[in-house]
């Protein structure tokens, strides 16, 4: 008597489906037993920068300074007021002193390290101040400004300031954009991993003052809208002794950059227009190329960052969809669900259009994208220093909690998108830089005065510049 025995087969996708699964799993948890070998990186402060009263830069200054440049016809006029009142930078952000006193026309040398000098140094000596670390126990420096490179260098004047010792490494990073802090993290991150015990100074800022753009192409006028003066020191250190006085551990960081596709390298750079005026040009292209660099990101980061299970869903719910829905470069984070792996989001406040763009590609809400929202309004597009308003902001309303976990997300010239996870050490709540104004956030509207005195600016056809 024969019997037929019956095989059971099953459809190859799901068994390659599965089998994915368990090599994310032991890959993760391979990767999780080497990350405890490795040296920590610990925050133990920042502070960031708040310029003096006089060098308030309202929209009513900024008028001023725009009927100044007598290269200017009425429709760049319009132009350059719609875009100050619609940009969502509120009326106390601060401006470079040549630029308050009139002296755009003609920087100096002198006025570009004098507009360094100060800002550096005053964040340095309150952030020596609050730790209690000397300048001679620093053993690491790292001091960022993209549009401005003396020599001898600004980490060397920092030296020079502080007698700090001979034998410290000292980096000086230039041209990096506005996600040069992240990358200048990285760079403290993998020099600690030959240093014991190590302390690490890292400064970010931008030299406004020197690059005000004269000229009157409105793609590299934009710039003087949304940039303003600011910056940011921070302190660092690998030593596990020290992490009960940690503000925040280092858990990911992730760096993307596309500079090898023409459009995303140039959609924000600096260059000369056709009458010799230097600037920084933004394109209508720097939208897309956010979104392209956040999405490969975000492709690295997240199964870092989220759980196993979040993952699982969104491999399931993405196959599923495949066959129905067109993904786009706009859609780079639709169906994620970011806050089962991280509790805030630290968002780079370059520009109203961005945040919200960043807000709608990963679903976000208002509560989310309330701080990058609140830093832009009250300092402006600070370009590398501007992430640390945003996480001041955060700190000053109390949200910061032991054991929460913030996402922070940059982006800058290059394109580059630099992405890091951190983890708050312990409750926080200093009121930091936003001492004087923190009670009055978030405001009950933030539309611009500006727009109703002035009623012509209100051109319908240059709508478009909301998105730069």
């Amino acid at each position: 008597m024969c019997t037929t025995s019956k095989t059971l087969f099953l459809p190859i996708e799901p068994i390659m489906i599965l089998i994915c699964i368990l090599l994310f799993i032991i890959l993760r948890l391979c990767k999780l037993f080497f990350l405890k070998r490795e040296p920590c990186c610990y925050m133990l402060a920042y502070e960031c920068y708040k310029a003096p009263e006089d060098r308030k830069l309202d929209t009513g200054t900024s008028a001023k300074i725009v009927f100044r440049n007598k290269n200017l016809g009425i429709e760049e006029y319009r132009f350059l007021l719609r875009t100050i009142a619609c940009s969502g930078i509120g009326e106390e952000t601060y401006g470079p002193v040549n630029v308050i006193s009139g002296q755009e026309d003609s920087p100096t040398l002198k006025d570009s390290i004098s507009e360094m000098d100060v800002l550096i140094f005053d964040t340095l000596d309150k952030l020596f101040a609050k730790t209690g670390i000397f300048p001679s126990e620093i053993d690491i420096l790292v001091v960022n400004v993209s549009l401005f490179s003396p020599a001898p260098s600004l980490a060397a004047r920092v030296v020079n300031r502080y007698r700090m010792r001979s034998d410290i490494k000292t980096f000086n990073l230039s041209g990096m954009g506005c996600s040069a802090s992240v990358v200048s993290i990285d760079l403290v991150q993998h020099l600690f991993k030959s240093s014991k015990n190590a302390f690490a100074v890292v400064v970010s800022t931008e030299s406004i003052g020197a690059n005000w753009y004269r000229g009157k192409e409105k793609s590299m006028m934009l710039s003087n809208c949304l940039f303003r003066s600011g910056g940011c020191s921070m302190l660092f250190t690998n030593n596990s002794a020290l992490k009960r006085r940690a503000m925040f551990k280092l858990k990911h960081l992730v760096r993307t950059h596309l500079g090898s596709k023409d459009e995303p390298y140039g959609c924000c750079m600096q260059t000369v227009d056709d009458l010799g005026y230097k600037g920084f040009l933004l394109t209508k292209s720097l939208k897309n190329s956010a979104a392209q660099a956040l999405s490969l990101n975000l492709r690295v980061l997240a199964p870092k960052m989220l759980p196993v299970s979040e993952l699982i869903r969104y491999v399931y719910v993405s196959h599923r969809e495949k066959k129905t829905k067109s993904t786009s470069r706009r859609e780079m984070g639709a169906g994620l669900n970011l806050k089962t792996g991280v509790d805030h989001l630290c968002i780079h406040p370059g520009g109203r259009a961005i945040i919200d763009e960043v807000g709608k590609s990963l679903g976000l809400d208002d509560y989310d994208l309330e701080p990058a929202r609140m830093a832009l309004h009250r300092f402006g597009n600070t370009s590398a220093g501007g992430l640390w308003y945003v996480l001041g902001y955060m700190e000053a309303k109390k949200r910061l909690k032991k054991g929460n976990k913030i996402l922070m997300i940059s982006l800058g010239a290059g394109f580059k998108c630099n992405n890091c996870v951190w983890e708050v050490m312990r409750d926080l709540g200093d009121v930091n830089v936003w001492k004087d104004s923190i009670d009055q956030y978030p405001p009950e509207t933030v539309v611009n005065p500006f727009i109703e005195k002035l009623s012509w600016i209100n051109d319908e056809h240059l709508s478009f510049v909301r998105f730069h």
